[in-house]
């Protein structure tokens, strides 16, 4: 029988200035000044993450979808959602 490939990501810590985020070997900063709709999750929501595919993270309590790469590197993704909550 095959399986799928399952990913883990887990958030190592939470601040007031953003949330760690390991992905396999790498962890990563997600400072809720690039990424605000964090903001006012929760640790238990910031902690639901889903690591889809290697390039595409879900957080399903908060409704958010991010891709990998916009964090790694978010100067290149320069759209930031003027919503607030």
């Amino acid at each position: 029988m095959h399986g799928s490939t399952t990913l883990a990501a887990e958030v190592t810590h939470v601040s007031k200035h953003g949330f760690w985020l390991l992905l396999a070997d790498e962890e990563l900063l997600v400072p809720f000044a690039q990424f605000p709709w964090f903001r006012k999750g929760t640790i238990e929501q910031l902690s639901d993450v889903k690591w889809t595919s290697p390039d595409h993270l879900y957080w399903p309590s908060l409704d958010i979808d991010l891709s990998v790469q916009s964090i790694r590197n978010p100067a290149a993704f320069p759209l930031v959602s003027a919503a607030t909550s």
